[in-house]
């Protein structure tokens, strides 16, 4: 059976030594709670970005429906 603790990788520039060391409970629970938050503010963004386009696409149809012409419509929003 393999041991499926992570691990960090310690180096010491002035002796050229490595070593690999388990990481403590404190830091797999930062790691962890590093990821979730990354998730959550990716999902944010996400979302962000398709309300924008979503809007983006509602201005293009009440401009068209102006009477602007699709160049119009396009110089003005990109």
């Amino acid at each position: 059976m393999s041991d499926t603790t992570p691990t960090k990788i310690v180096a010491d520039l002035a002796t050229g030594e490595t070593k690999i060391i388990p990481l403590t409970d404190a830091e797999i629970a930062q790691r962890d709670a590093d990821a979730k938050a990354a998730a959550e503010r990716k999902a944010q963004e996400d979302a962000d970005a398709a309300i924008l386009a979503g809007l983006k696409e509602s201005g293009k149809a009440k401009l068209s429906a102006l009477g602007l012409t699709d160049a119009e419509v396009a110089a003005l929003i990109k």
